[in-house]
């Protein structure tokens, strides 16, 4: 520890004496010294509810902290507002200096555009490379050839699904060996038909279609399905797209979200309200995230309840931990997120029902701290329903969730992500309407819309 922190100091005075705040992308550091006092967090909310396992742990620091005498303490601060506002105001206080944040929460896709505009530091390459980062997730942390963060906690596409249904339709294998294919779902959709004896029964499933990041997100699970190693950008974030590939993937997407088998309030769906319509029995199946398995299981019972990896490729989510350019507390914020992206730590966010980023936390060797424990429920009442195997975590992280987060895609990136996915999401609109432009014509549209917003 005291050879990192002597680290976290020389790359602090080096950066010190190489300028600052002058547009060339490196941070402004008047002294490589910390100024004991608060170490402020911000961070949008924690799914796993009120005093979650992301502000528990940072209780346990503080707590390590004040034994040891420590002049330094952390503070989480929670930012209101969709993913998009908080990235807007973590911009807005990062680059006027407007708020004292000395670490921030960010979405894996902001860290090309926080760390080119040099409003998040280098961090030392031993923070995330030990080996035990899940290897899809590590690449989320660096940009052009250095860390910028650590992972948090990861994410990825899953598929939920009604046992109970497909059994009453007959489907003889309700695990999730009955879905490995789009054609699979396609096919137990049609079995389905008008049987599962539910009033409220509309189509097949549904997932996040609105004009937000959703959309983006089922889009790019598609494209990256039918096209091998597909791709938009190069690693320096430049457009590589072609028209052939864009028209398999919207061909691929159309597909996929065809009105005889998608829940056409899809098309207005984010994750809250698709997450309902599944809750309320509108449909068989639902593409989610890893953070409602507790809170579906709060609702169904495992007989009723399935989870399978997504048919084809699955985007890769997740938050990821950086320190801010102008920190006066840099090196012991960066010991605080080594505290907090460590492997006791991963643990604990697994359990509590966050994706965790290490390989460790899915086995047998690591625990988490009886001093930090998962909350029962978003509020923080009543009792885990969640299925646990015999180590305490969630009975689908070994056999589904680690695999599919090894195998996840990611979405481009590119410091300029605000741009191509503001593009992306408005282009592939008219899909979803009345009368849709063939695949072909939307494909050089979408072609010649990100041409011009990620330019060479």
């Amino acid at each position: 520890m005291l050879r990192r922190i002597a680290a976290l100091l020389a790359l602090l005075t080096l950066a010190a004496c190489t300028g600052g705040g002058d547009g060339d992308g490196t941070p402004d550091t008047s002294s490589s010294d910390d100024v004991p006092g608060v170490i402020v967090v911000a961070s949008g909310r924690d799914v796993t509810g009120r005093n979650g396992v992301r502000q528990q742990l940072i209780d346990a620091w503080n707590q390590r902290e004040q034994r040891a005498g420590s002049q330094y303490s952390a503070r989480l601060v929670e930012l209101p507002g969709s993913a998009d506002e908080q990235r807007s105001q973590l911009l807005g206080a990062l680059q006027s200096r407007s708020a004292e944040y000395d670490v921030v929460n960010l979405d894996v896709t902001w860290v090309p555009e926080f760390a080119a505009a040099g409003l998040i530091r280098a961090l030392p390459e031993d923070l995330i490379g030990d080996g035990d980062v899940i290897d899809s997730v590590a690449e989320t942390a660096r940009w052009d050839g250095k860390v910028y963060a650590v992972p948090f906690n990861s994410d990825v596409g899953l598929l939920y699904y009604r046992r109970d249904y497909l059994e009453r339709a007959g489907v003889e294998r309700s695990d999730q060996g009955a879905v490995r294919t789009w054609q699979d779902l396609r096919d137990l959709a049609d079995a389905l038909g008008g049987r599962p004896a539910q009033g409220s029964y509309g189509k097949g499933w549904t997932t996040q279609l609105a004009a937000y990041e959703g959309r983006t997100v089922n889009a790019v699970e598609a494209f990256a399905s039918a096209v091998e190693d597909f791709a938009l950008v190069d690693e320096d974030g430049h457009y590589t797209g072609t028209v052939e590939d864009l028209t398999a993937g919207i061909a691929e997407l159309r597909e996929r979200t065809a009105r005889s088998y998608l829940l056409q309030d899809a098309h207005h769906s984010d994750e809250a309200l698709s997450l309902n319509d599944f809750a309320e029995g509108r449909t068989a199946f639902l593409r989610h995230w890893p953070y409602v398995y507790a809170a579906l299981h709060r609702t169904f019972t495992p007989e009723q309840l399935g989870v399978a990896p997504l048919p084809g490729r699955a985007v890769l989510g997740g938050q990821n931990l950086a320190v801010s350019g102008a920190s006066r507390r840099s090196a012991k914020a960066a010991e605080l997120i080594e505290y907090l992206t460590g492997r006791e730590s991963e643990r604990c966010l697994l359990e509590a029902g966050f994706a965790a980023t290490r390989e460790s936390a899915y086995g047998d060797g690591v625990r988490c701290p009886t001093a930090v424990a998962p909350s029962a429920s978003p509020t923080g009442e009543g009792a885990d329903r969640v299925p646990r195997d015999e180590g305490g975590r969630p009975a689908y992280a070994r056999t589904i969730l680690l695999p599919a987060l090894r195998e996840a895609v990611h979405r481009p990136r590119t410091p300029l992500y605000g741009a191509f996915t503001q593009t992306f999401t408005a282009q592939l609109g008219p899909l979803f309407g009345d009368g849709p432009p063939r695949d072909g014509t939307l494909a050089r549209r979408l072609d010649e819309a990100l041409r011009r917003a990620l330019p060479d």
